[in-house]
């Protein structure tokens, strides 16, 4: 039991890193401005999404596992109207990224299977919210990967060389 609890800590570490490095490399070429923009009339901005999922992080994953207190405010990730900069909220979501890494880290091999629940969560156990938070930040970052691509011409110029 005690290496599949270490192969889930290490994979699961690795894949939040990697969303890390997935995020960065489509906001990344994002102005300010492009970063909060939506080109659509539905959905959020990348920097309303990133917002979410930093505050998704640290309370499902912070919060709950590591007991850090954080109090969220969901309904502000989407509306948060004074726009802070995008190196703020970067910041912000690598600090999350890293908090999850952490405790992700000190799991024990039967911390994973540790009664879970929270406000909004079906999940039962750790290893279940691990998983969705995964998951979530997965999807969101498609979204981001299609935002950014429609705000810097990248959708365009692809289509143009098919």
């Amino acid at each position: 039991m005690t290496e599949l609890a270490n192969t889930v800590a290490s994979e699961f570490a690795s894949y939040f890193e990697n969303i890390a490095v997935k995020l960065h490399k489509w906001v990344g070429p994002l102005s300010n401005d492009q970063f909060w923009r939506n080109p659509y009339s539905y959905g959020n901005s990348a920097g309303h999404l990133v917002l979410h999922l930093t505050g998704n992080l640290n309370y499902y994953i912070g919060a709950q596992i590591a007991g850090t207190h954080y109090v969220r405010d969901r309904d502000r990730e989407f509306t948060e109207a004074d726009r802070p900069a995008k190196e703020d909220v970067l910041r912000n979501f690598d600090r999350a990224i890293q908090l999850v890494v952490d405790t992700i880290r000190e799991q024990s091999p039967e911390n994973w299977s540790a009664a879970y629940s929270a406000e909004r969560s079906k999940e039962k156990n750790r290893f279940a919210i691990m998983l969705s938070c995964a998951a979530h930040a997965d999807h969101h970052i498609g979204q981001i990967i299609y935002l950014s691509r429609e705000l810097t011409g990248r959708a365009a110029s692809r289509e143009a060389k098919i």
